[in-house]
């Protein structure tokens, strides 16, 4: 008997798991930097009675982008919420359908929320917009929306294709074995 094809949650292919190794360390670095940011301000906070001001704002904006980029990984590793009762039932050319229409809307959502969000950037250059914690230009911050939600789109019609190749929905073989509370 052979194994059947890997399924929409197995892991992803080498070639993309290279890919994705950008998205990783990205969100490692962010939770590092954040992570340091909040204990330096817990640390001055603590021995001091004071605050950093900026900290606060920083800390917004890299939990936003870790957001964006945790997002951009999920939806590559087809790891993003869904409705399994609707998802995971019926044939698997069903299946296959709903996956990709599902991979669709993602990208046409983050497509239209790129659009909107340049003209948010536009808008803060062109007024000169400034943050309201220490007073930098506010487009450093919104830039990262529409670079973000271009990078969703990308990843969501990278998964559309991956999801009309041949085997991409064989169908689950459920043994014994595979049932909860069943004895090896």
């Amino acid at each position: 008997m052979t194994d059947p094809q890997p399924s929409s949650d197995a892991p992803a292919p080498l070639s993309s798991a290279k890919a994705l190794a950008v998205e990783d360390w990205l969100v490692v670095i962010l939770m590092a930097l954040l992570a340091l940011i909040t204990f330096a301000n817990v640390l001055v906070r603590y021995f001091t009675d004071a605050s950093f001001a900026w900290t606060e704002e920083i800390s917004v904006f890299l939990m936003i982008v870790l957001a964006m980029v945790g997002g951009s990984s999920a939806v590559a590793r087809d790891q993003h919420i869904r409705i399994e009762f609707f998802s995971g039932q019926g044939s698997v050319q069903r299946r296959r359908r709903l996956a990709r229409l599902g991979a669709l809307m993602v990208a046409l959502l983050f497509t239209v929320l790129a659009v909107l969000s340049v003209r948010l950037v536009w808008d803060d250059w062109r007024y000169e917009e400034t943050s309201p914690g220490i007073g930098v230009p506010q487009w450093w911050y919104s830039i990262w929306l529409p670079v973000c939600s271009i990078a969703i789109a990308l990843r969501a019609l990278g998964l559309f294709v991956r999801q009309g190749r041949p085997g991409a929905f064989a169908p689950e073989i459920v043994t014994d074995a595979d049932e909860p509370g069943a004895q090896p």
